[in-house]
């Protein structure tokens, strides 16, 4: 886990690829300005939609079809929801506020953890199998993912976002590229 990277320069150049047209940094704080605004906070199908794309990118058309059963009221509805959602242990927190956004048509753990991760990128990191493989260098592709499964992995990315002082979201996205690098 220690060696995922050599220092904090090594990390922020990661950042800068991934993030080369500012898009996840303007998503987060499109979602900042919200929260001071809108109380309590929540996503329209519009906002809920641009997170998609950002997490699904050339497969976003993939379900399109599966998304359309989502109202309006209920997009506003759940994650308003889970975003008032709290528990005092935390890993119980993350678990509901997961498994609320998967009552949302087309969005199972790591689409709910891209909108958590955008809204809240100081608590929350997107799990996919590139992070997975970085993670815990497994032999096969990962793409389904537990609670239980999420929140060992969130324990890690925060473990390194402490070390070398990035936010987890931060964390996540250079090791997102760094996979990208290593394994196209």
């Amino acid at each position: 886990m220690d060696t995922l990277f050599k220092d904090r320069n090594q990390i922020e150049e990661l950042i800068n690829q991934a993030d080369d047209k500012s898009e996840t940094k303007n998503l987060i704080q499109q979602f900042d300005d919200l929260k001071q605004t809108r109380t309590p906070f929540y996503l329209t199908a519009n906002e809920l939609e641009q997170i998609l794309n950002w997490k699904l990118r050339t497969q976003f058309g993939r379900q399109t079809k599966i998304r359309q059963n989502n109202t309006e009221e209920n997009i506003q509805l759940i994650t308003k929801t889970t975003f008032l959602l709290t528990h005092y242990d935390k890993d119980i927190e993350t678990a509901l506020k997961l498994k609320s956004l998967t009552l949302l048509f087309g969005v199972e753990i790591p689409v709910a953890s891209s909108i958590l991760t955008l809204c809240y990128p100081e608590k929350y990191s997107v799990i996919d199998f590139r992070n997975w493989r970085q993670v815990f260098n497994p032999a096969t592709k990962k793409t389904y993912y537990t609670t239980n499964e999420y929140n060992d992995y969130l324990k890690r990315i925060k473990y390194l976002a402490n070390k070398f002082n990035f936010t987890t979201q931060q964390i996540d996205m250079a090791i997102w590229q760094k996979d990208i690098n290593e394994n196209g």
